[in-house]
């Protein structure tokens, strides 16, 4: 972790080089222990799915290490090969989640995740749900409204796909009061401070809308994510 958390921009050529020797040194160990593991183990190796993802990584290292050793030149009829050592990369990543198959702990809450996912679904279809209600109820009463603070060409209720996406974007927290003030500028005749007509008139229906939106997406269905988790 700590080898690959040192990387950054502008570093010395010495770092660079210290950098790739010790991913050889790691590269060499992960390979070594995964070769003791199947002299050990024999076929009954693979019947265990840390296993398989140890010997995923091991392979993703050792074809990074061959292409940093082959180097660019000698793989320039290639025309993937770049877009291939960046994954390859990438994949060091996956070196962090190995820590998860030696505790004991990270593993029982990894295996708490994966048996509530078919209820984390049927959560996500709901919110899904909501989302969609919200949608249509904001196309409903907020869509001539196209300009404001926030609003603008891209954030609008104009359609049920404008709408699906703003409304996620408000269920982050980004701006939702804002856009709540947007959508209820009311003319002066009815007691508002003034707006033009079709571009940013909104209703007082706007207040208990947004509310309501980041009241049961923000926090009732994070707390049910949640509770789905620990039951």
């Amino acid at each position: 972790m700590i080898q690959m958390g040192t990387l950054h921009e502008g570093q010395p050529t010495y770092f660079a080089a210290f950098l790739v020797f010790t991913n050889y040194i790691f590269s060499v160990i992960f390979f070594v222990e995964a070769a003791l593991k199947l002299i050990a183990y024999g076929e009954t190796y693979f019947n265990n799915s840390w296993n398989r993802f140890d010997f995923f990584v091991v392979v993703a290292s050792v074809f990074d290490v061959l292409m940093d050793i082959i180097g660019s030149k000698a793989m320039e009829g290639l025309s993937s090969a770049p877009q291939i050592a960046r994954v390859l990369r990438v994949l060091r990543v996956a070196r962090i989640v190995r820590l998860a198959g030696k505790a004991k702990n990270l593993q029982a809450i990894i295996q708490t995740i994966q048996f509530s996912v078919p209820s984390l679904l049927n959560v996500f279809l709901l919110l899904v749900l909501i989302f969609f209600m919200f949608a249509i109820l904001g196309n409903f009463a907020f869509g001539k409204v196209v300009t404001g603070d926030v609003i603008n060409d891209h954030k609008n209720y104009g359609n049920s796909l404008n709408g699906l996406l703003f409304l996620f974007a408000l269920s982050t927290g980004e701006d939702w009061n804002k856009v709540m003030f947007d959508c209820s500028r009311r003319s002066i005749q009815e007691g508002g401070l003034g707006c033009t007509e079709g571009e940013d008139c909104g209703t007082v229906w706007s207040f208990p809308f947004h509310v309501m939106l980041i009241v049961i997406c923000t926090h009732v269905m994070l707390n049910l994510f949640i509770l789905v988790i620990i039951q």
